[in-house]
């Protein structure tokens, strides 16, 4: 558990001869795609051995200024989610009496640092103390949160907690790695090019108009559950028998599962196996082995499907700068190579209808290897563990690149006790395996 320290609102730093006005943009069809979407809870584990006044009198400080020198360059995550009455669809506002929502905690057994940051199998619901709740009212929501979360003496782990209407993966650990650049930084308030946000939304292009399409098919499907058009999908109970855990793919573990697949695959077809490919198709077919008991009715009835987001920044045409901030994502159920906006809103409501029908089961993912979360480091060493505390309740999986940087990648996974050791049999028999 965590004892709540103090709550306040961080704005973003602005001297007198650089006071913030309103900004403001809209959504994009790539946001309104995630309108209703469970937000996106995050967890950084740092270990700082300080006593906690120390870590109150001077670390604290120093998150705090550094987080509100970072909103001066991310001015929407200060604002909020809204929907004016003149406007056809929900905006991003900032305003110049808004700021971060930032909890400051500790937790009352220090030990639980070692034990959270760990891989071996937690109680998924311990996590929960740790994460920030997003404010939603029946006028808008908040675009981000923050938790820091002190474990005395050993360390420390900041939760953050995103709308994803507002920003995707690579938004969010573009602003983390901003953060973490400034706390650490002698020049405090500068950010180098890769960092700057990129806002200017005329770049994503939408002549079907999408962007209305997704909203309404949302407001839609859920208009029985909560009239609240900023309410998001209901949250599913944590069950107390969910436990995680996490499962690491080296380089060598990946390259002999490359090679038992391409000994069994006909060799008159040229097939391009990448890592992510390889370890998503692992980790699934050990989750359907490990809960078969549970879906062996349902499972022949129903459809399975992998889910992914991918990045369409450099897919679009023209492309979108890599510093694009926002969404720029959308679930994967077709070729890479098929135009990504073509047939997309009859994609949308067929898989809206069959989700409904609970005709589709879903393994997706959480996070990627690709968005460099361990590069969050605020001077004191990168992150000891970085957990998705989310997919307990969405039910994906969640990746990261390896700790340690050797090219591995990191799955988080989230079962029923029983099933993650029959999950666990799987994943290393399976690598224990010679071809």
């Amino acid at each position: 558990m965590a004892k709540i320290l103090e709550v306040s609102r961080v704005p973003p730093f602005a001297d007198s001869s650089d006071s913030h006005s309103d900004f403001s943009l809209p959504l994009t069809f790539c946001d309104t795609s995630w309108f209703k979407f469970p937000p996106v809870e995050r967890l950084f584990f740092y270990s700082l051995p300080q006593p906690k006044q120390t870590f109150l009198d001077s670390t604290i400080p120093k998150l705090k200024n550094s987080l509100s020198l970072t909103l001066q360059h991310f001015l929407p995550l200060a604002g909020n989610l809204t929907w004016p009455r003149h406007s056809p669809k929900p905006i991003i506002l900032y305003t110049p009496n808004d700021g971060v929502s930032l909890t400051v905690a500790e937790s009352n057994a220090a030990q639980d640092f070692d034990f959270l940051s760990a891989d071996h199998p937690r109680e998924a619901a311990s996590f929960h103390p740790f994460v920030p709740n997003l404010k939603v009212t029946e006028t808008g929501a908040s675009a981000i949160s923050v938790q820091i979360t002190l474990f005395p003496n050993r360390g420390f782990c900041i939760g953050v907690t995103c709308h994803h209407a507002v920003l995707d993966g690579k938004s969010t650990a573009m602003f983390m790695k901003s953060w973490a650049y400034i706390c650490r930084s002698e020049k405090p308030g500068s950010l180098p090019d890769q960092l700057k946000p990129f806002f200017d939304r005329s770049v994503i292009r939408d002549p079907d108009g999408l962007d209305i399409f997704y909203v309404n098919q949302w407001l839609a499907s859920t208009k029985h559950i909560d009239p609240n058009p900023f309410q998001f999908l209901p949250s599913l109970d944590v069950p107390s028998d969910l436990v995680r855990a996490t499962f690491e793919l080296t380089r060598a573990d990946i390259a002999k599962l490359r090679q038992k697949v391409l000994s069994s695959w006909d060799k008159q077809e040229k097939l391009h196996l990448t890592s992510f490919a390889l370890t998503l198709s692992y980790m699934a077919v050990g989750i359907l082995t490990a809960t078969e008991e549970d879906h062996k009715l349902a499972i022949k009835k129903q459809k399975v499907n992998l889910l992914f987001a991918v990045d369409y920044r450099n897919r679009l045409r023209p492309p979108v700068p890599e510093n694009y901030f926002g969404n720029c994502v959308s679930d994967l159920m077709k070729k890479l190579e098929e135009d990504v906006m073509e047939g997309a809103a009859e994609k949308f409501s067929k898989r809206q209808s069959e989700f409904a029908k609970g005709n589709m089961r879903v393994i997706a993912v959480a996070g990627s290897p690709r968005l460099g979360v361990y590069d969050v480091d605020f001077g004191w060493g990168k992150p000891n563990k970085v957990e998705v505390v989310s997919i307990d309740r969405t039910g994906a999986i969640s990746m990261a690149e390896s700790r340690d940087g050797s090219g591995g990648i990191e799955v988080g996974v989230v079962l029923k006790k029983s099933e993650l050791d029959g999950f666990t049999s799987f994943f290393l028999a399976g690598l224990e395996t010679h071809v």
